[in-house]
């Protein structure tokens, strides 16, 4: 009998295109300081990262600035929310490879974000994905990534062995959570980090379509 797998996914950037949106946000927040706007590649650099770190790295600044401008950030995305006409999307294919994994008996599927787990919430619902995931790990309850605290919690909470555990992302951070974790990591080029920052971060295999991950997890876990 097959041994029982951990499949983890990052969100932003792996699951969700969220990469304009988080810019357009990033960009107003900043204005709204008095700082200059990051560009959309800066804002790519930070993705994934707890909101708070990602605001000291992307201005460099102090705790309680980075802290005012994450709230900032909140209210400009609290506001998009309350209208109701965007939404970050799925990309191409997610569905599909959701379904086929949670088809497969021995396949147990997580979810390791820099989102907070209320927004984490609202996208699975809107998409009608919430059934899919038996463990979700955010900042709320872990450290930052690339800590592995993430994928450790994971596999703890589903009696999964990391190395029976594979993270799927598409920043250096979640590669580097999932080495450090001791888990399997599969780069995807699709989202906000290139191929070649995800080789150098460990990634075990780097995949460029959705159509690929199944034959990826079966190489590298088996």
């Amino acid at each position: 009998m097959a041994q029982p797998r951990l499949i983890v996914f990052d969100m932003d950037g792996t699951l969700i295109d969220s990469g304009a949106i988080i810019a357009e946000h990033m960009a107003t927040t900043f204005l709204e300081h008095g700082l200059a706007a990051p560009t959309r590649e800066q804002s790519n650099t930070v993705i994934g990262l707890t909101l708070d770190i990602a605001m000291r790295r992307l201005a460099g600044c102090d705790e309680p600035t980075a802290l005012a401008l994450a709230e900032t950030y909140r209210r400009h995305y609290r506001a998009m929310l309350a209208k109701g006409d965007r939404h970050e999307p799925l990309y191409a294919g997610a569905v599909d490879a959701l379904i086929r994994l949670r088809g497969m008996e021995t396949s147990l599927l997580g979810i390791a974000t820099g989102k907070a787990l209320h927004g984490v919430s609202r996208i699975l619902d809107l998409h009608g994905l919430t059934d899919h995931f038996v463990t979700v790990q955010t900042p709320d309850h872990n450290p930052s990534k690339p800590h592995p605290g993430m994928m450790l919690r994971a596999c703890a909470e589903t009696a999964i062995d990391p190395s029976r555990a594979v993270m799927i992302g598409d920043t250096t951070f979640d590669m580097e959570l999932g080495v450090a974790a001791g888990a399997k990591t599969i780069g995807v080029t699709w989202g906000y980090h290139g191929r070649a920052l995800l080789e150098e971060a460990g990634a075990h295999i780097i995949i460029d379509d959705y159509a690929d991950l199944d034959a990826a997890i079966e190489e590298v876990l088996g």
